[in-house]
């Protein structure tokens, strides 16, 4: 899974497009417009995905989701504190949704991995569903990884909820965006070694299996 252009656009039009779109039209649509505004982006790439290839992002649906529930969130108003959690609450039933997952036999980090593998290449989705058929392994990392990222997203909901309603709102205003940035910041630097070492038990695996294809043609 290394990355390519097609790759680095999707997270650019998915991630970085919406964060774009909604601090520049903050200041003229306010905070309700400019997260209408920021699903633009996401909504768009996820139509042209489908016009194309006949099939819906898996990115796509994530982002929009969020974006939705952050509407949804916003609606529901509160005081300084409701205000000082909304964006976890979001984010903390994403994480749900991934561990509510857990209970199909294909969790979302498979979705997720497969729509990345189809940009990188022609037969991307045929050869991940062989692999995915074939090995146990990748199909207990998936889900592994489905399990850490829906459960740290969960516990950050339910850290930044307890600390809201137990410290000052001056404290918690500080320090609740830096305890979900370590959070996030853990879960990427754990995601990308988990990927360089699922990459290199495939090479391995490979590699024994060319050996041992090599040993029975050998007279």
């Amino acid at each position: 899974m290394k990355l390519k252009i097609g790759t680095v656009l999707e997270l650019a039009v998915n991630l970085f497009l919406p964060w774009l779109v909604y601090r520049l039209t903050l200041p003229s649509l306010g905070s309700l417009g400019a997260l209408y505004a920021s699903a633009a982006p996401p909504l768009v790439w996820s139509l042209v995905e489908f016009a194309k290839l006949r099939r819906i992002d898996a990115l796509s649906v994530i982002v929009l989701l969020g974006i939705a529930l952050s509407i949804a969130a916003m609606a529901i108003g509160g005081d300084a504190r409701v205000l000082l959690v909304r964006e976890s609450l979001v984010s903390g039933l994403i994480g749900v949704a991934f561990l509510v997952s857990l209970l199909r036999e294909r969790p979302i980090v498979y979705y997720l991995a497969r729509a990345a593998i189809a940009r990188q290449e022609a037969d991307g989705i045929g050869r991940f569903e062989r692999v995915w058929n074939e090995r146990a392994l990748l199909r207990a990392n998936l889900r592994m990884m489905t399990a850490i990222w829906g459960s740290a997203l969960t516990a950050e909901m339910l850290l930044r909820c307890w600390l809201a309603w137990h410290w000052p709102v001056e404290r918690s205003l500080v320090v609740l965006p830096i305890v979900s940035y370590v959070i996030y910041g853990v879960l990427m630097v754990w995601t990308l070694w988990m990927q360089k070492r699922m990459r290199a038990r495939e090479r391995a695996a490979r590699e024994a299996g060319e050996r041992s294809a090599g040993l029975r043609e050998a007279p």
